[in-house]
């Protein structure tokens, strides 16, 4: 209602629901957006007035300054009710609902009980101490009404599981609506679908699912009963622009996809809502939080909680400094979760700075997706770049230079070892991965199965290749190129010792 009569004046506008007031919108003009927080006192006293027709006692709990541009909202039912930007107003089904609930979400935080109020040792709670400090300091920072919270925690010490107990004690104990595990690949979604199911916690005999409906978004469905729901960036970004998804985007890393032209902002989606989701975890933060990722983020009022083992200043800052578990590669060897590691770098002189194809010489040209071959006379010098070696230009020499130059050394690297340990080479595209290949099993002297690729796009099951890989004498040497990526598991080999990686 417009222009609503108080005993201190009018009300730009009144909020009914169900024909009860429920808050009020303090509405000023675009320019005043530099300075919005400062009206808040106006709406307070709108909101704390007496209102004509309407026989209020308490002050109205929603309250609104709003330009048309920028939206700041305040809940007055929070134990220390303060102001956050939102992306649209909340729709009246929210606010009814919230109504319905007594106590606000963030008044419900207070009430999380400890999570190891008895100091057992952290095996009896099933998780390791970094884990246990994460969630405990991660629930100080709700308690605290921080928006954002960044988990540092170093490759291999359970972030996943970490995210998991947070997430189950928020529907548990604090009854959280919706959560959201928000990925950057195909891959980690999966995985993170199947540590779900697989997790039982401690004051449960049933497993999560059985206990929880999770949906890892596959379409452009979303449950509305979902409790939990699993996607990719690139997905709730189709999802909320309301357009298709190339599927093939869902494996690739986002900070690597090449967009085009630029990409058209997210607007408001009345299917899914700001206020859907009431918080939101994002795996492997560092890579997704940026650019136009972060509108699929900024678009939704809930709290953020960031996952990540690399984070950099951008992280950081993206998290207001709010860094609730700090346990780095160094913390996590010192306290056995992980196991030392040293770098072995092979370095060439094409690999560091590119080379020059002479003229007059003849020089084989190969299409990328066939290989089909044929010979052409160079007619000047042509360089090229380190960026473009493996990617334009393949120098098979420079290839077969590094392998031979690792099975060489690998005594030095692997003082006793008699067989070729567990390795993975990372190649740039597939037809790197198809030169590395022939040029590893020449040079090993060993059959097809001892090096295989790792991809999507390979005519055997990936999952099955992976597993191979993890459980099997063969394949020795994986090459991949788009499957195995950040988040991926491959457990260190019985009496193998730590696995190694070539890049």
């Amino acid at each position: 209602m417009r222009e609503y009569q108080t005993d201190v004046g009018p009300a730009d506008y009144v909020l009914f629901v169900d024909k009860k007031a429920v808050g009020v919108i303090e509405a000023k003009r675009e320019e005043e957006g530099q300075r919005l927080t400062a009206h808040e006192t106006q709406t307070e006293g709108y909101a704390a007035a007496k209102l004509k027709w309407v026989n209020n006692k308490e002050p109205l709990p929603f309250l609104y300054e709003s330009t048309g541009i920028i939206t700041r909202f305040t809940d007055g039912r929070n134990p220390k009710p303060r102001s956050r930007e939102v992306f649209n107003f909340h729709r009246p089904e929210t606010l009814k609902e919230w109504l319905s609930q007594g106590e606000s979400l963030r008044a419900r935080l207070h009430r999380i009980p400890e999570l190891n109020p008895n100091h057992l040792p952290a095996k009896e709670l099933r998780l390791r101490d970094c884990q246990e400090t994460a969630i405990s300091n991660l629930e100080v920072s709700f308690k605290a009404d921080r928006p954002r919270a960044l988990i540092q925690m170093a490759t291999g010490a359970g972030k996943t599981y970490t995210a998991i107990t947070s997430i189950y004690r928020l529907l548990k104990h604090v009854h959280g609506k919706r959560i959201l595990f928000l990925v950057d690949t195909k891959n980690l979604g999966e995985q993170a679908e199947q540590e779900m199911m697989s997790y039982v916690p401690i004051d449960d005999n049933r497993k999560f699912t059985e206990l929880y409906n999770v949906q890892r978004l596959k379409s452009s469905f979303v449950a509305k009963d979902s409790q939990v729901c699993i996607s990719t960036i690139q997905r709730l970004y189709s999802i909320l622009k309301d357009t298709p998804l190339d599927e093939s985007t869902e494996e690739i890393n986002p900070a690597e996809l090449k967009l085009g032209k630029e990409p058209l902002p997210v607007v408001y989606n009345e299917k899914v809502p700001p206020e859907f989701f009431d918080f939101i975890f994002i795996d492997e933060c560092h890579r997704s939080i940026y650019n136009l990722w972060q509108q699929v983020i900024d678009y939704f009022d809930a709290s953020l909680i960031g996952l990540t083992a690399t984070p950099d200043n951008r992280t950081y800052g993206f998290f207001k400094k709010n860094v609730v578990s700090d346990y780095s590669h160094e913390k996590a060897v010192a306290d056995g979760v992980n196991v030392g590691n040293e770098v072995y770098v092979i370095e060439t002189q094409i690999t560091q700075g590119g080379g020059v194809i002479p003229a007059h010489v003849q020089v084989e040209r190969r299409e990328k997706l066939t290989r089909k071959k044929r010979w052409e006379l160079q007619d000047e010098d042509e360089a090229y770049s380190a960026t473009q070696l493996d990617r334009n230009i393949v120098n098979p020499d420079q290839i077969r230079t590094v392998i031979r130059t690792f099975r060489d050394k690998l005594p030095e690297i692997f003082p006793g070892r008699k067989e070729v340990p567990k390795t993975l080479i990372f190649a740039k595209t597939d037809s790197h991965a198809d030169d590395i290949i022939q040029t590893v099993r020449e040079e090993f002297d060993e059959r097809n199965a001892f090096c295989k690729k790792l991809t999507y796009k390979t005519d055997e099951d990936p999952k099955s290749v992976l597993q191979q890989f993890r459980n099997e004498y063969y394949p020795r040497i994986a090459v991949t190129v788009d499957m195995v990526a950040t988040g991926t598991d491959v457990n260190p080999q019985v009496n193998e010792g730590a696995n190694r990686k070539l890049r």
